[in-house]
């Protein structure tokens, strides 16, 4: 019997292949090729194995989820097994009798990003010409389908003064749910970091926008509004703690606890492959690493929030402090606090303004010049010419 309450929902990640080329995309920089991902099958064992565990929602996401061709028969199957469905898209792979199709299957949910609220800002920053207007009108065939829908706006130095416009845009969608998001800096977001990183003054006047919008449309939309981990005080509840309540599935079968948990070295993740999803979940060693407080350090160990933010972001503890189990330095009384506030104010007056677009032929490129993982500096120089996504 389980001596673990069993995950709210599952991250799962269909696909790396992508038309867009977001530089703050969250997929790790290593992308799965198609011939790796698992088939229709493996995922349908998935989510059956996911029902018997307890798990309540699924929230398909990528890449770009609707690149699998076999996206309703998965979407039909979490309804069958009473699993609730949200589409994480780009939107621009739809068209408005997939959407239908989609609906009817039984998805729950539609979840789009936007990247700015001018076209031409929005479709430099994805990589995409033409993608904002195709993101509008699969916008209004979800809504015209008769299904929720989100708006997720990623903000950072390069379109955050524009952020009122963009809450306005998605109000005017009928999106009965707003995510404003500042990027996260893992990965593509952690190298493309002097590009994105806003400016203290950015920061408090989004602040005001957001509060005032959230008064504003009270009644007809939500507001989530996540700030930057690199000016925040105390440091967010990722994933609600380490293996408690969430859980990743990479498009290749490996199970995660978050989505970024891979950029920790010395973890072993174990894949759908190879063993049960309730025995990963309940046992694997990577899981249990950090799940509770029994891990933590001073000053996590004998803080009043260790059953709050769970000692914070542990791959931004890796990807700052170079060890995964030191306290989060966006938390105040990490003994790195004040290196993480350096390096904001220096990203944000760098001036930097071009990306490293991510794309398979970024990190190709690269991997011909020297066998593993590229290092910043070979991704920069193989960003010369990306391919497309």
């Amino acid at each position: 019997m389980s001596l673990m309450p069993p995950p709210l929902a599952i991250l799962a990640e269909l696909t790396h292949r992508c038309p867009l080329r977001c530089p703050y995309c969250s997929n790790p920089v290593a992308l799965i090729r198609s011939g790796e991902e698992l088939s229709t099958g493996e995922w349908v064992d998935l989510l059956r194995q996911a029902a018997a565990l307890g798990v309540l929602q699924v929230h398909l996401s990528g890449g770009e989820p609707t690149a699998r061709k076999d996206l309703e028969e998965i979407v039909a199957v979490a309804r069958e097994l009473g699993i609730y469905t949200n589409l994480i898209t780009s939107a621009v792979l739809l068209d408005r009798a997939r959407v239908e199709a989609l609906a009817a299957v039984g998805l729950d949910h539609v979840q789009i990003s936007f990247q700015d609220s001018e076209a031409a800002a929005a479709d430099r920053i994805g990589g995409h010409a033409g993608g904002h207007e195709k993101k509008r009108a699969v916008a209004a065939w979800v809504r015209a389908a008769s299904l929720p829908l989100t708006v997720n706006l990623v903000v950072h130095r390069q379109n955050l003064d524009h952020l009122g416009a963009m809450i306005e845009m998605a109000a005017a969608m009928d999106a009965r749910r707003i995510e404003v998001a500042h990027v996260q800096y893992y990965g593509w977001g952690l190298a493309n970091r002097a590009a994105l990183m806003p400016t203290r003054e950015q920061v408090a006047a989004a602040d005001v926008v957001v509060a005032e919008a959230r008064a504003r449309l009270e009644g007809r939309a939500v507001i989530d509004y996540v700030v930057p981990d690199y000016y925040a005080r105390r440091p967010k509840p990722c994933m609600g703690g380490w293996g408690r309540q969430f859980l990743t599935v990479t498009p290749a079968g490996k199970v995660l606890p978050c989505h970024a948990a891979d950029s920790i070295p010395g973890l072993v993740f174990d894949s759908i492959r190879e063993r049960p999803l309730a025995d990963i979940w309940e046992h694997s060693e990577a899981f249990r690493r950090f799940r509770g407080t029994d891990w933590m350090a001073e000053p996590c160990r004998s803080c009043d929030r260790r059953e709050i933010d769970w000692g914070g972001c542990r791959c931004q503890a890796f990807a700052l402090a170079g060890d995964a189990a030191a306290t989060d330095p966006a938390c105040g009384l990490s003994p790195r606090h004040a290196e993480i506030a350096a390096l904001a104010e220096q990203d944000s007056r760098a001036g930097e303004a071009e990306f490293l677009y991510r794309s398979f032929a970024t990190v190709e490129a690269a991997r011909a010049r020297r066998a593993g993982p590229p290092s910043d500096r070979e991704r920069r120089e193989a960003a010369a010419t990306p391919g497309p996504g």
